[in-house]
């Protein structure tokens, strides 16, 4: 059983439930999670209410001091962190690997907390009056990533938050918890005090225990379209700040023009890379015009060819999904869409049958936007191509969806890229790149019901986010 941070202490909570941590390559348990409550969420919450009191008195170099300490150790332990990514998610390792990357950048980014946390100043502002503006921490924070990215999501909150001068309680998802326990005992070796950083396992119960507590002042979650409003709801009536990033149906647009060299890779990538278990990956590629006729069969020869199995074996380009009921669900996405219609041209589940929770890619023809599994997220190796006479329909067809994290085109045409970039609703938008997601220093920019708050998470929105203002008016 694997234990909360509360404070200092690594504790091992007194709770009957408890959840197992498999492997989804081999269907391994490896461990399990315990399925901690109110008690002790409320353990936690008293822990970093009481450490905030002289961390948000810390002096910013130390506190960024101890964050380049915390980065030197994530870069020093940065193939084990990967390796516990694959082992209890499932992806590749290429693909843990780059996930650890771009986590740390936003360690890099919090690292440059003496700029970030500037105020300004003005003076004469009226006779004899100067006028000062000044960021403070927030308090006691609370964050909760999603299964899918065990290491790089906890690193977008809480080195913010901390950095800031507040506090943290960090609830890892119960289905990949060992990741956030490594950053934690990191986190730890790194010298922060005690109570800075608290870890608390377990699921609905410990999620809901957080959105009302009294002492918590902010909650940044990620995870599925339906979870985020319910968080964003229920902690936005108890008086907290929320960032909510929610599910995602992202349009791929391939112009006529379009080069196959790099579009046909591009969207591999996107709709199968991570097993397609994340809220950028390509959901539907839209073929405009004539763009069908080269790019169909080779999208489907290639997917054909990619290799699945177990992330930390050489050449393997998909891994597990990460449990067997999301990967017969997926597979029932799949069914759901010939029986309404699609024409499967690429069927990835004779997968199924294997040691582990494998499905191959899928790619499913001639879907529209009326069929569930054009307008659903699936969150799985599952491609749907749809049709479009014009660019004008191609972007109706993405703005008729009720989510707006992602879209993307492919095309030679500069006027197209403008045209898509202005009208498309999606908050992060790519031109020939198969996955538009920021770095560190640009907000993680999702619309519509893909997210929910006012201040999105990583980039100066986090710094927003997780400081409030204070503005001075002075007379001498």
């Amino acid at each position: 059983m694997i234990s909360n941070l509360i404070g200092s202490q690594w504790r091992s909570p007194d709770v009957e439930g408890s959840l197992p941590i498999y492997n989804p390559a081999t269907g391994e348990v490896i461990g399990q999670v315990p399925m901690s409550g109110a008690k002790e969420v409320d353990e936690a919450v008293k822990a970093a209410a009481a450490a905030y009191q002289s961390w948000s008195h810390t002096a910013l170099m130390e506190r960024v001091r101890l964050m380049f300490r915390y980065k030197a150790l994530l870069e020093e332990h940065f193939e084990d962190l990967a390796s516990i990514i694959t082992r209890h998610h499932g992806k590749t390792l290429e693909e843990s690997r780059g996930e650890v990357r771009r986590g740390i950048e936003v360690v890099d980014f919090a690292c440059g907390a003496p700029t970030l946390l500037q105020g300004r100043t003005m003076r004469d502002v009226s006779a004899g009056v100067d006028q000062d503006l000044y960021r403070y921490p927030v308090g006691v924070c609370a964050g909760i990533p999603p299964f899918n990215f065990p290491v790089m999501i906890p690193l977008w909150m809480f080195p913010l938050a901390v950095v800031a001068g507040n506090t943290f309680v960090l609830k890892p998802s119960e289905r990949t918890p060992l990741g956030a326990t490594r950053l934690a005992e990191i986190f730890v070796e790194a010298g922060f005090p005690e109570g800075v950083l608290n870890v608390v396992h377990g699921g609905s119960e410990a999620v809901n225990a957080l959105l009302v507590h009294p002492d918590i002042n902010a909650i940044s979650f990620v995870g599925s379209a339906l979870v985020a409003r319910h968080v964003y709801k229920t902690a936005a009536e108890h008086g907290k700040r929320v960032q909510a990033l929610g599910g995602a149906k992202n349009h791929i647009v391939v112009m006529p023009d379009a080069d196959p060299e790099i579009t046909v890779p591009a969207i591999l990538n996107s709709a199968f890379g991570n097993a397609g278990e994340r809220c950028l990956a390509g959901s539907v590629a839209v073929a405009v015009g004539r763009a069908a006729e080269g790019l169909l069969g080779p999208l489907a020869e290639a997917a054909a060819k990619m290799v699945v199995g177990p992330g930390d074996q050489p050449g393997v380009q998909v891994g597990p999904l990460i449990r067997a009921d999301h990967r017969d669900r997926v597979a029932g996405w799949v069914d759901k869409g010939v029986a309404e219609g699609a024409e499967l041209l690429v069927d990835g589940r004779g997968q199924i049958s294997r040691q582990g929770f494998f499905l191959g890619p899928t790619i499913l023809d001639n879907v529209t936007s009326d069929m569930a599994v054009g307008r659903e997220e699936i969150f799985g190796p599952v491609l749907s191509i749809a049709r479009a006479a014009t660019l004008d329909e191609a972007i109706g067809q993405a703005n008729r969806m009720a989510l707006g994290n992602m879209a993307t085109i492919f095309t030679q045409s500069g006027k197209a890229a403008r045209e898509f970039r202005e009208r498309v609703e999606a908050g992060m938008t790519g031109i020939n790149v198969p996955i538009a997601q920021p770095f560190a220093f640009f907000p993680f920019s999702g619309w519509k019901g893909s997210f929910y708050g006012d201040l999105h998470v990583h980039g100066t929105d986090g710094i927003e986010f997780f400081t409030r203002k204070k503005v001075v008016v002075t007379r001498w």
